[in-house]
């Protein structure tokens, strides 16, 4: 390999068995991002276009789903890129956009849904306070924070590890995920200390905050009326869903994907899919089914209103 940064190719070692099934791989994968392209369009197409949609809580979702286009888009392409090449290689520099890319808008998701969790308490807890507190400015506000302060905490660990010395060109994934400092001859310091730090602002916080007001949201939904009750349930649980399922997919890229452990190719590459595949195709089925406004308007969309005929009598 050239020490050259332009001209330093990564192989993809994840794959398992790419030439037998590379064309059921391509198809599968090509039908799945398609899903998620049309599925995350479409609410967000919705949420646009209907004026009803245009409050805190539904503009937070569009977010989200935006998040899951970006990310499925970061990754699918070079998949099936991949399926279709007869070696799996990706430039370092590709690699380091590819990883910014992925935890930029991972960990975005995190505040995203800390948002949603602060304009459900406001609207619950505080609704006569709610059109003071979760006006325009805020919403933009708390958009930019979800989106820029990830990006600038993720864009010091990518141009460390730009500047770092490669003695491997091989990683045990199909994308550039936490796995790429495996490839450097010395292992940073430096960026260990700041991977725990991030850890800690981007998904910790956002966790225990989350957790807090959804406590105190079902602690005044519980000893409120039953109309409380129904609305905290119906515009809570699609959250919740989403961020336990979020969580348990972030817990599984910390945990192992930067561990070197004897776990077989096979269940490595499933968990890898999974990390890209799962949420966000699960995001929008959550939203548009749980979410009473937005499958409302789902239904009219793909479900034609009936026609009725009317025959006038005879005279």
């Amino acid at each position: 390999m050239d020490d050259k940064f332009n001209m330093t190719y990564i192989t993809l070692n994840g794959y398992v068995e790419v030439q037998k099934y590379r064309y059921l791989y391509f198809f599968s994968m090509i039908t799945v991002y398609f899903l998620i392209i049309c599925c995350n369009s479409t609410i967000v197409y919705l949420i646009c276009v209907q004026k009803n949609l245009h409050e805190p809580m539904y503009i937070f979702i569009a977010a989200l789903l935006i998040n899951s286009i970006i990310l499925s888009t970061a990754v699918y392409p070079k998949y099936l890129i991949d399926f279709l090449s007869e070696r799996q290689i990706i430039s370092y520099s590709a690699c380091l956009l590819q990883f910014f890319v992925f935890y930029a808008i991972g960990s975005s998701e995190f505040l995203l849904l800390s948002a949603m969790a602060f304009d459900r308490y406001v609207s619950i807890c505080k609704p006569l306070q709610y059109p003071t507190i979760m006006k325009r400015n805020t919403v933009c506000i708390l958009l930019l924070f979800a989106w820029f302060v990830p990006a600038c905490h993720i864009a010091i660990p990518a141009i460390l590890s730009a500047r770092s010395k490669l003695c491997n060109f091989s990683l045990r994934a199909t994308f550039c995920n936490n796995t790429i400092y495996t490839l450097q001859c010395v292992s940073s310091r430096l960026i260990s200390i700041y991977g725990v730090i991030t850890l800690v602002d981007l998904a910790l916080v956002p966790l225990l905050f989350i957790i807090f007001t959804y406590i105190k949201i079902f602690s005044v939904a519980y000893q409120s009326c039953k109309e409380v009750k129904k609305k905290a349930a119906e515009t809570c649980l699609p959250h919740l869903l989403v961020l336990i399922s979020y969580s348990c997919l972030c817990a599984y890229d910390i945990s192992i994907a930067r561990v070197e452990s004897d776990i077989p190719k096979t269940a490595r590459f499933i968990m890898m899919l999974q990390t890209v595949f799962y949420n966000p195709l699960l995001n929008p089925l959550i939203y548009g089914l749980k979410m009473k406004e937005i499958s409302k308007h789902l239904k009219k969309m793909f479900i034609p209103a009936k026609t009725v005929l009317c025959i006038k009598p005879f005279h």
